[in-house]
């Protein structure tokens, strides 16, 4: 199994994410280092609490890392034209040397959708046909060297991104959700990795299940997706135990999920020593 670490920007201080990242940097268990993509705190949190930018925030984490990826967990798509997000994810893979994981969703908080006048999509199907149109978008104008693009939702004509980002042919992309009709099928369609936020073993067998009907649905090998899964940190010992569990039921890397009263570069020594012996 292999780990990764997810600090989400709310309810923090940026100084206290960057320490937390540069710390997972210099702890070669540590794959990735991840945010979130909200401007409001979730998870029960008051709206009103502070709330950092994840891809800026992002950008300036390439900056000030060398070894660890680094990506947002998951991009929420409404938020951003796709044109302009493949154009953020070259920018910030070129500014991290070619580090970044691409993490995409379709978006699902309509608080503060509603309150930045941000619209989610009239219905799910909406919503899930604008982020399988968002993908294709994204992976044309990060390969091609022109694009164009008529969809039913979103038209691009003969559009450039240049520099493409270093990594070849795009960075690999993270789809998160667990949804059995449409998400999935975007994973088959779409992605290199899949997570899954907060599952249990035989929840997360069942979903691989579903996962493999659809990769046979359009002719694709299940296993060239790699199965991710966030797991809430509870503590060294308890969080491995958390993360063997579903490393029996076939996750292939685990994301520690760090609440924000454990931002601290103290936590991770613990936290690597606990792991270790799950590491592949």
């Amino acid at each position: 199994m292999r780990f990764s670490i997810k600090t989400a920007p709310q309810m923090t201080t940026w100084t206290a994410m960057r320490d937390v990242w540069q710390a997972a940097d210099d702890i070669d268990l540590f794959d990735a280092c991840w945010n979130f993509d909200h401007f409001e705190p979730i998870l029960g949190k008051p709206r009103n609490g502070p709330c950092l930018e994840g891809w800026t925030m992002l950008a300036a984490m390439a900056a000030t890392t060398r070894r660890v990826r680094l990506g947002v967990m998951v991009t929420g798509v409404p938020y951003r034209h796709p044109a302009v997000l493949a154009n953020m994810a070259a920018t910030v893979d070129t500014i991290s040397d070619g580090r970044l994981e691409l993490g995409l969703g379709a978006g699902w908080n309509s608080d503060e959708a509603n309150a930045y006048g941000i619209s989610l999509g009239s219905s799910l199907t909406e919503r899930f046909d604008r982020f399988d149109e968002t993908c294709e978008i994204v992976i044309g104008l990060l390969t091609e060297a022109q694009y164009s693009f008529a969809g039913r939702h979103f038209q691009i004509a003969d559009a450039y991104c240049e520099p493409k980002g270093v990594q070849s042919p795009h960075p690999p992309i993270t789809i998160g959700g667990d949804g059995e009709k449409r998400t999935l099928r975007s994973v088959a369609r779409f992605a290199q990795k899949w997570n899954t936020p907060f599952t249990d073993a035989p929840v997360l067998r069942h979903k691989q299940e579903v996962l493999a009907e659809h990769c046979a649905a359009v002719g694709r090998d299940p296993g060239e997706i790699e199965i991710t899964a966030q797991v809430i940190y509870t503590g060294p010992e308890a969080t491995a135990a958390a993360c063997q569990e579903l490393a029996d039921a076939g996750c292939q890397t685990a994301i520690v999920y760090l609440p924000e009263d454990q931002h601290s570069p103290a936590v991770l020594g613990p936290l690597a020593e606990a792991l270790t012996p799950l590491h592949d």
